[in-house]
C-alpha cells in the first residue's frame, strides 16, 4: 500500500510539473464566442459601437520585450482577408489593454503604444463588418509576445509589413477566435 501511494504522489508530482505548465493566455470580459453590435464597425454599411473589447493577457514567456495585438478576419471575401486591428510597441509591464482602447481618440491605451493601420485604412480599432448574408465570418485575436521592444515602425504601416516584423519577433502568441455576421 505504502509503495502504491509513493508511486502515486510521484506520478502526481511530475504530472503536476510537465502537464501543468502555465502558458501564454489571452482573455477578454467583454467577448465570449462571438462580437456583438457593440463591436460591430460603424461605416461600410455597418452602425455598430466600434468598441474595443478588453483584453488581457498573461504568462508571457521569459525574454518577452513587449507585445503586439492584431485582430483578422479570413474570412473577409478579399482573397487575403481583412486586418481590423494592429496594435505594437505595448510595453512588456503590460497586461491589458481596456475596453475602447481602440479609440485613439479617448487615449486609452498605454502610453507610447502604436495603433497603425487597417483594412479600413484608419488607425486603431475598426470592428467586424461582414457583409450581409455572408454567414459567420470569424474574428482572430491575436497577443503576441515579442523579443524586442520596439518593432521600428511608425503608425503609417500596414498589416503586412508589421506582421513581417511579428514574425520575425515573435516569442510566444495566444489567440481569442470570435464570430460574428450580418443578416441585414
Amino acid at each position: 500500500m505504502k509503495k502504491t501511494n509513493l508511486i502515486l504522489a510521484m506520478f502526481l508530482l511530475l504530472g503536476t510539473t510537465v502537464f501543468g505548465q502555465k502558458t501564454f493566455t489571452l482573455s477578454s470580459k467583454d467577448l465570449g464566442g462571438e462580437t456583438t453590435k457593440v463591436q460591430e464597425f460603424n461605416g461600410f454599411g455597418c452602425s455598430g459601437e466600434n468598441e474595443s473589447p478588453q483584453l488581457s493577457w498573461k504568462n508571457a514567456p521569459e525574454g518577452t520585450k513587449s507585445f503586439a495585438i492584431t485582430m483578422y478576419d479570413p474570412d473577409a471575401p478579399t482573397g487575403s482577408g481583412f486586418w481590423h486591428w494592429v496594435v505594437f510597441d505595448i510595453p512588456e509591464n503590460i497586461s491589458e489593454l481596456v475596453t475602447k482602447a481602440g479609440n485613439i481618440k479617448l487615449n486609452l491605451a498605454p502610453k507610447g503604444v502604436i495603433q497603425s493601420k487597417t483594412d479600413y485604412g484608419i488607425n486603431g480599432f475598426g470592428g467586424p463588418c461582414p457583409p450581409v448574408g455572408h454567414g459567420f465570418h470569424q474574428y482572430i485575436i491575436t497577443v503576441y509576445a515579442l523579443k524586442t521592444d520596439k518593432l521600428g515602425l511608425d503608425a503609417n504601416s500596414n498589416p503586412a509589413v508589421v506582421g513581417f516584423y511579428l514574425w520575425n519577433n515573435t516569442l510566444a502568441k495566444a489567440s481569442i477566435v470570435a464570430y460574428y455576421k450580418r443578416d441585414k
